[in-house]
């Protein structure tokens, strides 16, 4: 089998157990940056309650965001967590936006995809999974997002190495697949929900919806 049939088979499967899934939730493309610095080492269910308090206070748009005092900020954002370092994340993406933006986020998503995410990537707090699902969720751009869901998921099915790189695993996976957008969105979407329902630490192969496609575990 092919790299591009065995994700399409992957795709496939989950795609006809979960169906669409409409991720990413958030109103605004301002909504899915905080969320992605906040979703760091957390629950999604403690980002959602952090964001509403953020909501609450009118802070969800980014000039009201980088005026806020940083006090603030914490308390609000408590409920996601490590909220003096999510606080620094936040503000530190937000003096980026400024200095190179003028806080405007539809002239950084104009700017060349690769080139915008090695600017991110040198803000302090944003790592390449962070930079990446602000790429695709919030600025619509043909990046595939990896996180620790799709390396377990692709190497228990044989596909890849348990130890291959973030970088390498993006790679794999988007020279095999069409630059789609709304491909790389849902199919990122239904990884992370088979990792949290069955491809867990201890895997549930038994109720998987991959099971029909064998696993090497």
């Amino acid at each position: 089998m092919t790299e591009a049939s065995a994700l399409s088979v992957i795709y496939d499967k989950l795609n006809s157990h979960f169906g669409d899934l409409h991720w990413w939730p958030a109103e605004t493309a301002f909504e899915v940056i905080v969320g992605a610095i906040l979703t760091q080492n957390t629950a999604w269910q403690n980002v959602e309650r952090a964001l509403d308090n953020l909501r609450a206070a009118s802070l969800l748009e980014p000039k009201s965001l980088y005026e806020a005092d940083s006090r603030v900020l914490e308390d609000l954002i408590r409920p996601a967590g490590y909220f003096r370092i999510k606080t620094s994340r936040v503000k530190n993406f937000l003096s980026f936006l400024d200095s190179h933006y003028g806080l405007d986020l539809g002239k950084m998503f104009s700017e060349d995809l690769w080139q915008l995410r090695g600017k991110m990537l040198a803000v302090n707090g944003i790592g390449k999974e962070t930079a990446d699902s602000i790429l695709l969720y919030a600025g619509s751009q043909p990046i595939f997002v990896i996180d620790a869901y799709t390396k377990r998921i692709f190497s228990r099915h044989g596909m890849v190495a348990s130890d291959i790189s973030y970088d390498a695993l993006q790679e794999y996976v988007m020279r095999s697949l069409p630059q789609d957008v709304p491909l790389y969105n849902q199919y990122h979407a239904l990884i992370v929900n088979a990792g949290k329902r069955y491809c867990r630490t201890v895997p549930r192969c038994e109720e998987c919806p991959l099971k029909s496609v064998g696993c090497c575990e």
